[in-house]
């Protein structure tokens, strides 16, 4: 697992043993930097779920003002600070060990304009989040949210301010975005 482009380009990240964590498969994390490659830059980003961080650290290569790193286990959050320190990029992150509903009450009133929803698969956490990031409304106006999920798995409708997207499908693998399209009011 590499970062693919940016200053840290090349850097390869740690990983988690066992099989409790999966992370983003190459061909994904391309898929999803070729579609946001232009909402990255001087922008702040939350990296819920984080487990190695590659998605927030991809951010920062590419010129992210800041990245928040939440993951609920301690091993992921202890990687996520040794590949920050790797590449270079532990000046613009925040590093916490919480639980995402709890960590994301906490965090109304910040504004992220990207925010990465990657849960363990076979859990409703990717619909409670996506439920609390609205009802908390912690995306910034024309912000992104992006959702890692199987393939076919329903995700909801949000209130709006909040438009779903296109979903984009790499093998069994599913990502769906979510805008804060402001302009629809």
């Amino acid at each position: 697992m590499r970062v693919i482009t940016g200053t840290a380009r090349g850097k390869r990240l740690g990983q988690l043993n066992g099989t409790e964590t999966r992370p983003t498969t190459d061909r994904v994390k391309e898929g999803i930097f070729n579609i946001i490659q232009f909402d990255i830059e001087g922008r702040r980003v939350l990296d819920l779920f984080a487990g190695t961080g590659q998605m927030g650290i991809e951010c920062l290569s590419r010129g992210a003002a800041h990245c928040t790193f939440v993951d609920r286990r301690r091993d992921a959050i202890h990687l996520v600070g040794e590949n920050l320190r790797l590449t270079g990029l532990a000046d613009r992150a925040k590093v916490l060990q919480a639980e995402a509903p709890a960590c994301l009450r906490a965090m109304a009133g910040e504004r992220f304009h990207l925010i990465f929803l990657d849960p363990p698969y076979q859990t409703n956490l990717l619909e409670n989040a996506l439920k609390t990031v609205a009802a908390i409304d912690i995306l910034a106006e024309n912000g992104i949210i992006i959702c890692e999920s199987p393939l076919n798995h329903p995700l909801p409708e949000l209130p709006a301010p909040y438009r779903r997207g296109r979903d984009y499908r790499y093998g069994k693998i599913q990502v769906t975005l979510y805008r804060k399209d402001v302009s629809a009011l």
